[in-house]
């Protein structure tokens, strides 16, 4: 059987390298299986491509398309399905990705043969895989019946072991350079350095409302080992001019004893790479920032979301953080030599546009960098969504009536207009060693 994983054309509104390994850790867990003789995987929402491109794929011959669909990303899907049904009417469709985790049925629209609802991408399409060529209904997924769509059982979740690493040899790095080359677009990429993401957690137990995480990978964290963890580093480094490692999991600080180990293997090896990563406020010792820095950390991220009481209720406990908390962890970071990068989210429930001009102006003045997102109520998702009621869920656009007229304006005006124009200069930190790379630096 001949795979194809694909994400369609579309022009996205916000990128994270991250959110794109779903495409190539299907295609890789897929190899991993029988009975698949071929497995191909394009990312065509990252590329500057056309849709000739794509047709000239399709006309590879597949038996199984994958479709990756994301908030921002359905403008594509409608069209590709129209393509894939006139050139390969005999392919079966199956949908995968975060859109189709917060509202399965919302895609019942289109054209498919099957959505996967819940559990891990990689165990839904394969599952689905396994019975087109006989085996048993897959879990997680809906399947196109006779009279309509047959609802999904309980989808599968795989243990880190069972993880099959994306292939980095597939990955269009240098198109994923160009869209973190403006430092001002507030994407999480470092300007001017090739990164590497490495999945090394999924699942979160914080249980932010705003947060599409828990629905996606569930509320408890499976975590690769550290020594797995080094050795896809490692690997990596030697097949690609790759200039620094984001880590990407939810909470990356959760394991307090994992991040320890890490950092004194990743010493004790002599693996000198710089590192990023994501994780709360709350989940932040002195100790561990210390050990982080000497380990070759160069950027945490945290979310902050907001310093407002009055919004304080919209978030977990864990998570109402004060003014006072935000300036000991930025000093711990100074002293680390750690940019500190704080996620603010504008508009939450009970917050004001004084409030988030508060909570941007107080991380600035504590030398952190801020990246401001708007607030998205995944949990407002509803099958009868239209297209355009269902784009507005991508984190730069207010869902209708969570927010009033007169305050969106400001929110946007705080999120659009770069007022703060503050660039990292973390690169600076970090080595060159491609040639890509240094072209980007030199153009800016």
């Amino acid at each position: 059987m001949r795979a194809l994983i694909i994400n369609p054309p579309a022009v996205c509104s916000y990128f994270n390298a991250g959110h794109r390994l779903p495409i190539f850790q299907v295609g890789a867990y897929l190899r991993s299986q029988s009975g698949i003789s071929r497995v191909d995987c394009h990312d065509f929402g990252g590329l500057n491509a056309t849709w000739k491109n794509v047709c000239d794929v399709l006309l590879r011959g597949y038996d199984v398309i994958g479709v990756f669909n994301d908030y921002d990303g359905i403008d594509g899907l409608e069209r590709f399905v129209e393509y894939a049904r006139r050139l390969l009417p005999r392919a079966r469709l199956i949908t995968f990705g975060r859109g189709s985790k917060q509202a399965p049925e919302f895609f019942q629209r289109f054209d498919l043969d099957a959505i996967a609802a819940s559990g891990d991408y990689e165990a839904c399409v394969a599952d689905y895989v396994r019975y087109l060529a006989g085996g048993e209904p897959p879990a997680g997924v809906i399947l196109a019946g006779g009279e309509g769509f047959l609802p999904a059982s309980p989808g599968r979740f795989l243990g880190p072991e069972e993880w099959v690493l994306p292939d980095v040899g597939e990955i269009p790095y240098e198109a994923y350079d160009r869209l973190y080359a403006e430092d001002l677009d507030k994407f999480c990429g470092i300007p001017g350095r090739r990164e590497l993401v490495v999945p090394v957690a999924r699942g979160c137990p914080i249980g932010c409302a705003f947060c599409d995480v828990p629905a996606m990978q569930g509320r408890r964290e499976r975590r690769l080992s550290v020594e797995r963890t080094l050795a896809y580093i490692v690997e990596a480094y030697a097949r690609g001019p790759f200039e620094y490692v984001s880590f990407y999991a939810p909470t990356f600080t959760l394991d307090k004893a994992w991040v320890l180990a890490f950092c004194a293997a990743k010493r004790a090896a002599g693996l000198g790479f710089p590192w990023k990563c994501v994780t709360t406020l709350a989940h932040l010792t002195g100790e561990l920032i210390a050990a982080m820095g000497q380990a070759g950390c160069v950027r945490i991220s945290v979310g902050l979301e907001t310093l407002s009481e009055r919004a304080h209720l919209a978030l977990p406990r864990i998570k109402r953080e004060s003014a006072e908390t935000l300036r000991e962890v930025a000093a711990r970071c100074r002293e680390a030599g750690i940019e500190l990068n704080c996620f603010v989210i504008l508009g939450l429930p009970g917050d004001t546009p004084e409030d988030a001009e508060y909570t941007l102006r107080t991380a600035l003045e504590c030398g952190a960098r801020v990246r401001p997102t708007i607030y998205t109520p995944y949990q407002l998702m509803r099958p009868e969504m239209t297209p355009a009621e269902f784009r507005a869920f991508n984190r730069q656009l207010f869902v209708d009536g969570t927010v009033p007229a007169a305050d969106a304006d400001r929110y946007y005006r705080l999120f659009y207009a770069n007022a703060e124009d503050r660039r990292t200069e973390v690169m600076h930190r970090i080595p060159t060693r491609g040639a890509a790379a240094a072209r980007l630096t030199e153009a800016r």
